[in-house]
């Protein structure tokens, strides 16, 4: 019998590849059709494992979900950066590798990292979501989060709307 080890632990230096692959995935995953393609393949050129390892440590916490020693999901928060949200505490990304969504590994994350708020007296919770990613939207909904407010990112001239969900 083989057992494997699920954590949820702080990012380390050389979690970075696994990092960049996890958030290729699950980017294409996500937003193949929102985002316009050359555009999301742009932004996804940024994100190899030396912006990684650049942002590992550096300010916000980053915490990844372990599985086996294979990093599948992470999540990237904090104090909310947003002063017009009524929102103590922002998560800034959360994703799963695709092959993991669906498996309640997200609403693991999502609880841990709540728990590590509350714990540093963060009541309060936004999160962002593009309007047209109806799988993150229904999550934060099952989750309880309630929509606090609505904007537009421009993104290679498409204007693509997004909602803050807050939890409370």
């Amino acid at each position: 019998m083989r057992t494997q080890v699920t954590s949820i632990r702080r990012a380390r230096s050389d979690d970075a590849p696994m990092l960049s692959r996890v958030f290729d995935a699950a980017w294409r995953e996500a937003y193949q059709g929102i985002i316009p393609g050359v555009a999301l393949d742009r932004m996804l050129s940024r994100r190899g494992p030396g912006w990684w390892r650049s942002t590992i440590g550096r300010g916000r916490p980053l915490v990844v979900l372990d599985i086996g020693e294979t990093v599948v999901g992470y999540v990237s928060y904090g104090r909310c950066r947003d002063r017009a949200l009524d929102a103590e505490g922002e998560i800034d990304e959360i994703y799963l590798d695709p092959a993991y969504q669906g498996l309640g590994y997200g609403t693991r994350l999502f609880r841990a990292v709540r728990n590590d708020l509350a714990d540093r007296d963060v009541p309060r919770v936004a999160v962002w979501s593009l309007t047209e990613n109806a799988r993150a939207r229904s999550f934060y909904e099952r989750l309880g989060g309630r929509v606090i407010a609505e904007a537009t990112d421009r993104i290679a001239g498409v204007a693509l709307p997004k909602v803050a969900y807050r939890f409370a």
